[in-house]
């Protein structure tokens, strides 16, 4: 590239930073495009339920198409930030819902997603040797870059500034994304940095490498499938992501019906944003240490503690514990998404990986239905604590499925292919050396 591969990490960072409003930012939104546009609280939550299936249902093509040569890096990211200037400007100027699904959900959904994806691929690329803790550092770009408009839709939003701010918004996106994409450049295949000995840093018992061996060799994403891996990460995160999603978009809503004054329930889901976030790369840091696996479960077992945190303080009343368990929940409710990806090559190597977890990432298309236009039903006949407590139960459901990861081939049958559709292991010089230690 002529520059250090640490743009490759920080324009990624930047990206995910300039799209998070779209998903982080609409609970504290709510109230006002309730208002301005006259929807109920389901048509609302449905505008960012459909959103979610764009944001999750595009990775795999994308990534397929990415994989394939025929879409770049730069061109998915210019067409990104086209798509979610077009979903804020149309949420701005017009008031019909459907409408607003063409533009918010399709179009800004799939903007999203393609940004997404793609800064999520590339940074895992150029970092083969830290995945764990850049792919986590990028992902949480995704969260907290929307602590600001958070502050901004709890206290400065109205009728009279309504369509300027949607349309600030909109330019603002545009312009983060398409500058980074235009910069965005992919190493070669199965590109190794120059500067780390390949030996010599699978030799270090210190490095993750015992922890999170490499793959034994590269899966198509049908050959992932059939492992029986592929499908059980995908019911895990579609479980979770429901539960995440569901606090993202209620928790302003939910602090409100408890009497919390605006100031709570901004600073709540400012502090669930921020720390679902910061989260993520500090978790991703530690699944280089303990495991991807160990992390994950970890991880989801605190979001399950959560949920009824966030009940048992809120019915106290009490507004520090409250934020207290916000914190709690933003930690959990982040944290396995780098997980997954980080687990994604390392279970079914590099050349695919893009398609791979593009599949494990449409979990998330199942979960936003659920934890935020189906939630939106079941808060109206059963109440908040009615929905948190199902959260709670179906969070730590996703614990005991992620109890049966195991990596394919290490101990275990792994499906033939023929070496036309899947490289050998011998030519990833790590996988072979390691192929005889435990996972």
């Amino acid at each position: 590239m002529g520059r250090s591969r640490s743009w490759m990490m920080w324009l990624p960072w930047l990206a995910m930073i300039g799209v998070s409003v779209f998903e982080y930012g609409f609970g504290a939104a709510e109230a006002t495009l309730q208002k301005q546009h006259g929807w109920t609280l389901a048509e609302t939550f449905w505008i960012l339920a459909i959103w979610n299936v764009f944001q999750s249902g595009i990775a795999f093509p994308a990534g397929r198409l990415r994989e394939k040569g025929i879409v770049s890096a730069k061109s998915a990211m210019l067409t990104a930030a086209v798509l979610v200037f077009l979903a804020f400007f149309a949420l701005g100027v017009s008031d019909n819902w459907i409408v607003n699904v063409l533009g918010y959900s399709v179009l800004g959904g799939t903007g999203a997603g393609l940004v997404y994806a793609t800064c999520i691929n590339m940074v895992g690329k150029w970092f083969p040797e830290k995945r764990g803790g850049k792919t986590g550092f990028v992902n949480g770009g995704f969260a907290y870059g929307a602590l600001p408009f958070i502050f901004v839709f709890s206290y400065m939003f109205n009728a009279h500034n309504f369509a300027w701010i949607m349309g600030l918004i909109g330019l603002y996106m545009m312009l983060v994304v398409g500058v980074c994409g235009f910069l965005f450049r992919d190493p070669p295949k199965n590109w190794w940095p120059e500067s780390v000995d390949p030996v010599r840093w699978a030799s270090n018992p210190s490095r993750s490498l015992r922890k999170n061996p490499p793959a034994v060799r590269q899966f198509t994403p049908m050959e992932a499938i059939k492992t029986g891996q592929l499908p059980l990460m995908w019911l895990s995160l579609a479980i979770i992501g429901g539960v995440s999603l569901f606090g993202i978009g209620y928790q302003v809503p939910f602090a409100k019906s408890l009497g919390f004054g605006p100031f709570v329930a901004a600073s709540s889901a400012g502090v669930l944003a921020l720390v679902n976030g910061l989260g993520r790369g500090v978790v991703g840091w530690l699944s280089d240490q303990m495991g991807r696996k160990q992390a994950l479960i970890l991880v989801l077992l605190v979001e399950a503690v959560a949920q009824f945190g966030l009940i048992w303080s809120g019915k106290s009343h009490n507004e520090v514990l409250f934020i207290v368990f916000a914190f709690v929940a933003g930690f959990g409710g982040g944290a396995f998404y780098p997980m997954f990806a980080a687990m994604t090559p390392d279970y079914f190597g590099e050349n695919n990986n893009a398609s791979n977890y593009g599949l494990i990432y449409t979990a998330k298309l199942v979960g936003g239905l659920l934890g935020l236009g189906a939630a939106s039903s079941v808060v109206t006949h059963i109440g908040y604590t009615g929905a948190y407590t199902v959260a709670g139960i179906i969070a730590a459901l996703s614990a005991v499925i992620a109890l049966f990861l195991r990596q394919p081939g290490r101990g275990g049958h792994v499906p033939a292919s023929s070496p036309s559709r899947a490289e050998s292991p011998a030519n990833n010089p790590l996988a072979g050396r390691d192929r005889a230690e435990p996972a």
